[in-house]
């Protein structure tokens, strides 16, 4: 089955300069199967170290924060 889709002409011309013999479907399968997440790139040193702990400490401060405040709504 297929769905029609509107995009701008840009759009249009890169996918249609990287399509090559693969069809469009393809080439957007292709582009959206490499989508990275942040934990895709966990551990590849894409942060030094100081960056790492300083987003780790964040990230926990506001779970705390969260959980604070999710026992005082249910409370």
């Amino acid at each position: 089955m297929s769905k029609n889709i509107a995009i701008s002409d840009e759009v249009y011309r890169e996918l249609k300069r990287e399509k090559g013999d693969r069809s469009f479907s393809d080439v957007i399968s292709d582009h959206l199967e490499e989508r990275r997440q942040l934990a895709d790139v966990t551990g590849a040193g894409v942060l030094d170290r100081e960056t790492h702990d300083a987003v780790k400490e964040d990230i926990g401060e506001l779970s705390r924060g969260t959980l604070s405040n999710l026992d005082n709504e249910t409370l």
